[in-house]
This record gives C-alpha cells, sequence and structure tokens, in this order.
C-alpha cells in the first residue's frame, strides 16, 4: 500500500514523532490527540484490519501498550489510559494509546447525554509540544 499514510509513516518517508520502534511495529505521537501523551502504534505491514493480524504482532502491539501504559499516566496526570483499535480514520490496523484525564476522552454513544453530538477532527498539536512529549516518552521507557 504504497499511498497509504501510515506505511509511508513507517517507511520514514514522512516524519513523526517517534517513541517506540521494533522490525515490525513503529510508535509515535498522533499529531491530532485526544490528550497530550497520545500514541499510535502501527505495524510496519500493511494489514487493512486489526483482526488480520498476526498473533505475535498483536501481542506485541499488547505488550508496548502496557509498557507505555504506567508511564502516560505518570508523565501526563493520568487515572487510566485507554486502549483501542479504531481504524476509522486509516485502513491500516493500528492502535490507539491514551492517557484518559476525563471520563470522556474515550467513551461510546451510550454515555452522551446530548442527542445530538458533533464529531470535528481533534486540534493539531504543537511541533514543539509533540517533540517533548516524544523525548519524555522516550526517556521513561527507556
Amino acid at each position: 500500500m504504497a499511498e497509504c499514510i501510515f506505511c509511508r509513516i513507517a517507511r520514514g518517508e514522512i516524519a513523526s514523532h517517534r517513541v517506540y520502534e521494533s522490525p515490525q511495529l513503529v510508535g509515535f505521537l498522533d499529531i491530532q490527540p485526544i490528550r497530550r501523551g497520545h500514541v499510535l502504534l502501527v505495524p510496519r505491514e500493511h494489514f487493512p484490519y486489526f483482526d488480520g493480524l498476526p498473533a505475535a504482532l498483536a501481542a506485541e502491539i499488547f505488550s508496548v501498550a502496557q509498557r507505555l501504559a504506567p508511564v502516560l499516566r505518570r508523565r501526563f496526570d493520568a487515572h487510566r489510559v485507554g486502549f483501542m483499535f479504531t481504524g476509522t480514520d486509516v485502513a491500516h490496523a493500528h492502535a490507539h494509546v491514551v492517557p484518559m484525564v476525563e471520563g470522556g476522552d474515550i467513551t461510546s454513544r451510550q454515555y452522551i447525554a446530548e442527542e445530538q453530538v458533533t464529531i470535528r477532527p481533534a486540534p493539531r498539536a504543537a511541533a514543539e509540544d509533540l517533540q517533548e512529549a516524544a523525548r519524555m516518552i522516550r526517556e521513561s521507557l527507556s
């Protein structure tokens, strides 16, 4: 999938604020984060659906997310860290690891009181903030 944005990021064709790398996986900060420290875990190989991931790769994603969670809780003052596969924006299997500061940071329609909810992309984070957050996470993972 030469034109897939996540394939291009994994190959280094598009810059990212990386926090983790292995031969099979890259972890980098989301440029439109739900919360500061929002990490995307993306396989280097293109898989359109998370259920198509080889078991060993899925296990690596989960293992890295477990290593990230205490770092994100501590560094970004979050009580919990959310972990999810969505794939609604990019058809390349990827996981979100998100520091949860408020209950609505990751939620389902079931918890939203309003009948009509307007969804918009999250604002783009400042490059300096992404750089600093990536540095903090990398240092804490080392």
